[in-house]
């Protein structure tokens, strides 16, 4: 796709939900990239975790989402509301084949966006942004019966805490902390309120040691 009419932008695929971000057009995204993101390996289906941020518009589009994903064979764990970096690090830490993000970051509430995530929660390259915008309306084959995947995995609780707060590298706090500052009621509240527990069990410090998160300004 040239410069001008492409999908994808510096951040996946953005625009306002229902209009220029259409259910449609979500579901065809996911069907798409379940054909270039996946490999079909003997004895299991491929795997995908979807996240998203708080946006009203990030149910319906996490449905459409899920739904293209099953409809290919592809099984979905729903990681749930959580920072961008937490979900691409649970694709790497759960041995996902791709990983899916709806956000649109510090952008309007009513704009959203879809951005994927290659094995490992690496980045996608270019190339295969363009190779999964060419696949859009190209007829394909959908699972049936056995082949279907699932849509019902769920990442919960403590282990959702642990890994967005315990696991995550310094890399991926750092970027978070920069998302937190553009957007501090986002997906990252969660997060925050977990650290500030910690803080006040003495099980973290920030540089100030007997603060706690309230005054620290993480409540």
């Amino acid at each position: 796709a040239d410069a001008v009419a492409r999908l994808f932008g510096t951040d996946g695929v953005r625009g306002v939900a229902g209009q220029d971000l259409t259910a449609a057009l979500a579901l065809d995204l996911s069907v798409a990239a379940a054909r270039v993101l996946t490999e079909r390996r003997e004895g299991r289906r491929p795997v995908a975790v979807v996240g998203r941020d708080p946006r009203a518009s990030g149910e319906f589009l996490e449905a459409a989402v899920v739904a293209g994903l099953a409809s290919t064979g592809v099984d979905v764990v729903r990681a749930g509301v959580l920072p961008t970096p937490a979900v691409a690090h649970l694709t790497g830490e759960l041995g996902a084949d791709f990983g899916v993000m709806l956000s649109a970051s510090h952008n309007p509430a009513r704009d959203n966006g879809i951005k994927f995530f290659a094995e490992g929660g690496q980045k996608l390259a270019d190339a295969l942004e363009d190779e999964i915008e060419g696949m859009l309306g190209v007829p394909s084959n959908p699972a049936v019966g056995e082949d279907v995947g699932r849509g019902g995995g769920q990442v919960q609780g403590q282990a959702r805490g642990e890994v967005t707060v315990g696991q995550a590298p310094d890399a991926v706090r750092a970027e978070e902390a920069r998302h937190v500052r553009q957007r501090p009621l986002g997906s990252a509240l969660a997060v925050l309120r977990r650290l500030a527990g910690l803080l006040e069990a003495g099980l973290l410090a920030l540089g100030h040691p007997g603060v706690p998160g309230e005054e620290a300004g993480l409540l």
